[in-house]
Formats: structure tokens, C-alpha cells, sequence
């Protein structure tokens, strides 16, 4: 007879099961974006999943793992997507390669493969590529640009020259730069009244890319593939800042609504703070870290360097991991708290 011991996990979980569920929740958002932008994000994912499986299985094969059994649980795909996802979508192919390569190659298997990277991939790769092509990852397209597949293709293949009237601010660069240049002078009611990037609540057509990844996000919750702390934490900690500075001076602070459909927010909320891996892995400590990512990534974004600050504010937090889950562990049974 053979003993084990608990948790005992009765339901079928395994690495790519997980894995799909993640890429099916992305799908709602994907679809939105594509409405939105155009096919561009499909050629962008599609480019960003072939460099993820070669680089996966480059490791892998240097490091004498099982190809197979690594390349097929989903993770890289995974990665891949949330890059691409990240990335503006007109980017050049070499510029989404490059982070997907650093992502899989730098940030996971140099610390040991999957299971041991102590900073979330995706977001690791974000913050080298802004920090190194700071104008190519600001290139967004302009609202009401709409181009046809072969144009597109052309952009992102470095086939047709990139045109300055091409790109756009985001919402949020935009708000930023326009109260930044205002001096005061102007107020973000009017802005959001008045500029055409804004929508109803939001960036205009982000709202939407912003909706899918809240659908998504609450049906992987639904399936209990995510736990809601950290989303939950994470929206009341950029929540909970946004609305006490917009009480304060609404004339000079967007809503707590516009900033959490706005950017990375809820992508940040669902799909990276919830990483198993990089981030907390207990009850308080997932409250902890998804809060503060939220108001650090809050803070970054209004008066920071960056228009958007989740990818720094979750990558701050993965450092923080070990000292808040130290902390935050349950006793264990029949041992005493070390006074």
C-alpha cells in the first residue's frame, strides 16, 4: 500500500489544459481587436507563436528536455500571445520576435523552464522592448485607419515604409501628453468630451478590446482556472487610487472607470498578476500583490515616464514575491508562530 499526501486534486488539471482555457479566454479580446485594428493582430500572434515554439524547442534541445512533451503544454504559445497582445500591432516582425525570444529564451528557460521564472515573461519582454525601441513600441495605429490585409502585411514586413500618419496615441498617452502641454490650462472632461480617441467611457473601440479581456477573465474564473483574488485586488488597488485623486481634482484625474478600460488593466488583471508562477501563491498574499500592482501601475501611468506602468508595476511586485508569501504563509498544523 502507498500513502500520499495532501492536497489530493480530484478534478483533471494538467499544464496544457490550463494552457487552452488561457487562450480560449483570449479570444474574446482578440476578436474586439481585430474589429478594432484590422487582421493585423492575427499575423502579430501568428509570428509571435512560431518564434515561441523555436525558441522553446532551442532550449529545450540545449538543455536535453523532452521536445514533445514541452512544446505541446501551451505555455509558450501562452507567452507568445500575451507579447503580441502587448506589442503595438503594426510592429515590425523582427521587433515582436525579438520580445517573444526574450520572453522564452531570457526570462524562462535561463532560470530554470517552466514552473522557476521569477518575473512574468510577457511583461519582462515588454519592459526591455520599450525601454529599448521606445519609438517603435509607441507606434499605435491612428483611430479610423483601416487598411487592407496586403497593407498591413507590407507595415509589419518591412515591405512598405512606415508613415508618421499611420500612428496615434493611445488614450491614455494622449490624455497624458494633452494635460501634460496644458500646463492646466485644460481639463480631462473636456478632453475625453472633445478629442476623437475618447469613447463612452474609455479609449474609443479600446473600450471593447478591454470588455473581451473581462469576459474572458471572469469565465477563467468561472472555471476556476484563476482565483479572484489578485484580478479582484488588482482592480481596487488602481480602482481605489484613480477614485480618491478624481474626488480630489476631477478637472485634472480621469475616473476610476476610464483608467481600469483604458491600457493594460484588465489584461494585467486577468492574465498576468494571476501567473502561478511569478506571482503569490497564498490567500493574503495574492491580495497583496494584485493591490499594490494595481496602484503602482497607477501611479506609473499618471505621473510616470510610461503611458501605461502595468507591465513595471507587475515585474516591482514579482520582486516582492518571496518577502510577502514568507509572511503570509499559514501555520502549520501542531507548530506555533515564531514570535
Amino acid at each position: 500500500m502507498s500513502w500520499s499526501t495532501p492536497p489530493y486534486l480530484l478534478a483533471d488539471v494538467s499544464v496544457r489544459r490550463v494552457m487552452l482555457q488561457v487562450l480560449v479566454a483570449l479570444l474574446p479580446g482578440i476578436a474586439a481587436y481585430v474589429w478594432l485594428i484590422g487582421p493585423a493582430i492575427i499575423l502579430q500572434l501568428l509570428i509571435a507563436t512560431l518564434a515561441a515554439l523555436l525558441g522553446e524547442a532551442l532550449m529545450l534541445r540545449l538543455r536535453r528536455r523532452p521536445l514533445l512533451l514541452f512544446l505541446t503544454d501551451g505555455s509558450a504559445i501562452v507567452t507568445a500571445w500575451l507579447v503580441a497582445l502587448a506589442f503595438p500591432p503594426l510592429s515590425p516582425w523582427w521587433l515582436t520576435v525579438v520580445g517573444v525570444l526574450f520572453a522564452i529564451v531570457v526570462a524562462k528557460h535561463l532560470y530554470g523552464g517552466l514552473g522557476q521564472n521569477p518575473f512574468n515573461p510577457a511583461m519582462i519582454a515588454f519592459a526591455a522592448c520599450i525601454v529599448s525601441f521606445p519609438a517603435l513600441m509607441s507606434q499605435w495605429p491612428a483611430l479610423g485607419l483601416r487598411l487592407s490585409l496586403a497593407e498591413q502585411f507590407g507595415i509589419i514586413a518591412g515591405l512598405a515604409p512606415r508613415v508618421d500618419a499611420m500612428s496615434g496615441a493611445t488614450p491614455l498617452d494622449a490624455l497624458k501628453t494633452a494635460l501634460k502641454l496644458g500646463d492646466g490650462a485644460v481639463d480631462v472632461p473636456t478632453l475625453l468630451a472633445t478629442q476623437e480617441v475618447f469613447g463612452n467611457f474609455a479609449g474609443r473601440g479600446w473600450e471593447w478590446v478591454s470588455t473581451g479581456y473581462l469576459l474572458g477573465g471572469l469565465w477563467l474564473w468561472q472555471r476556476k482556472v484563476i482565483t479572484w483574488q489578485a484580478p479582484a485586488a488588482f482592480v481596487g488597488g488602481l480602482s481605489l487610487l484613480a477614485g480618491i485623486l478624481w474626488a480630489w481634482n476631477p478637472q485634472q484625474f480621469a475616473n476610476p472607470l476610464f483608467h481600469l478600460f483604458s491600457g493594460g488593466s484588465l489584461l494585467g488583471a486577468f492574465f498576468i498578476v494571476t501567473d502561478p508562477v511569478s506571482g503569490s501563491t497564498t490567500f493574503r498574499g495574492k491580495l497583496i500583490f494584485g493591490f499594490l500592482a494595481g496602484a503602482i501601475a497607477y501611479v506609473i501611468r499618471v505621473f510616470g515616464g510610461y503611458p501605461d506602468g502595468v507591465a513595471f508595476a507587475v515585474l516591482l511586485m514579482n520582486l516582492c514575491v518571496p518577502l510577502i508569501d514568507m509572511y503570509t504563509q499559514a501555520p502549520i498544523f501542531g507548530m506555533k508562530n515564531p514570535k
